[in-house]
């Protein structure tokens, strides 16, 4: 092999030695709680769960442990008093690959770390226009594209958030109304950890294709970052299943975006799907998402059966 195959700011982890650097710590995660924790379509077990994203929160640990006494160090040399700034963990990935399901199991790990500290998972989709200002700009079908975000509400949230404010409040996105619930948000108080979850939140100025630029991108704000990836046509897949999935459960809600599609023959959905994927989901996966997955610090690439096959992590 050539010398230039090795020169790589990425350490790969194979599935059999990264599963061997969890602690010995018990896992309180159980059967129930991981069936709400799955997303849909995604048979998740406890054994990945053991394998996979117990030694991520290990390595977590290890990061936030020296985050703090960072803080600690530079508030003496300050001689600043109490400051609370939390720690942000950025997930980013395409629609489908797991990203929540990634969320909502490190938040279960992270709690039980001692200190009992205050985790909290806040999303992008908050931060999209609502759909009104997207028919008007006449980009409803670019929704999840960077342009479809109010980039400047959503670094001022993450601005404040990293100024120590303790009281802060986040949109509320529905995806049963595939819209923003004016009057509803999520309030987030005295947190020490928040997880940060969106398609583009790993952007950075050069990864921009709309000619826009700003002083501040999200990913600026992000102590670590985790890029969950798997093959695209293993990605298209599971949207797919996951739509025909909807089209039998959340879209049968009379309230449902969605409704008049819950009737439709099965053939008729899956092309639908297909469309949906070949229009927006994955185009945004080739022209913005992908792109920023080496700006990640850890990437976790799966394979079909949404089982992580090795780890990559950034070299120090």
């Amino acid at each position: 092999m050539a010398a230039s195959d090795f020169e790589t700011p990425f350490v790969t982890v194979e599935r059999e030695k990264w599963k061997k650097l969890r602690d010995r710590k018990k896992i309180t995660i159980t059967e129930d709680q991981l069936r709400e924790i799955r997303g849909i379509n995604e048979n998740i077990s406890l054994k990945e769960v053991k394998e996979i994203y117990a030694p991520l929160t290990r390595l977590l640990k290890v990061y936030y442990d020296n985050y703090r006494r960072l803080n600690k160090a530079r508030k003496a040399f300050l001689e600043i008093e109490n400051e609370r700034v939390p720690y942000i963990i950025g997930i980013a990935g395409s629609v489908a690959v797991g990203k929540s399901t990634t969320a909502r199991i490190l938040k279960e790990l992270i709690s039980t770390w001692k200190n009992s500290l205050n985790v909290y998972i806040v999303t992008t989709d908050g931060f999209l226009y609502p759909n009104a200002e997207l028919n008007r700009r006449n980009i409803i079908e670019r929704k999840g594209f960077p342009e479809s975000y109010d980039l400047k509400s959503l670094i001022s949230f993450l601005y404040r958030i990293k100024s120590g404010v303790n009281d802060i409040k986040a949109p509320f996105y529905s995806h049963l109304k595939y819209d923003i619930v004016p009057g509803e948000e999520i309030e987030i108080k005295n947190p020490d950890i928040i997880i940060f979850e969106g398609l583009n939140v790993l952007q950075s100025h050069s990864d921009r294709v709309d000619g826009v630029s700003h002083d501040l991108m999200v990913s600026d704000f992000f102590d670590f970052s985790i890029y969950v990836d798997a093959d695209e046509e293993i990605i298209e897949g599971w949207f797919v299943k996951r739509f025909l999935k909807l089209k039998e459960t959340a879209f049968k809600d009379p309230n449902s975006y969605f409704h008049k599609l819950a009737s439709i023959p099965d053939e008729d959905a899956i092309k639908i799907g297909q469309d949906i994927w070949d229009r927006i989901n994955g185009l945004n996966l080739k022209m913005n998402i992908e792109r920023t997955k080496y700006h990640a610090q850890l990437i976790l690439k799966k394979r079909s059966n949404h089982e992580v096959n090795f780890v990559q992590l950034r070299k120090i």
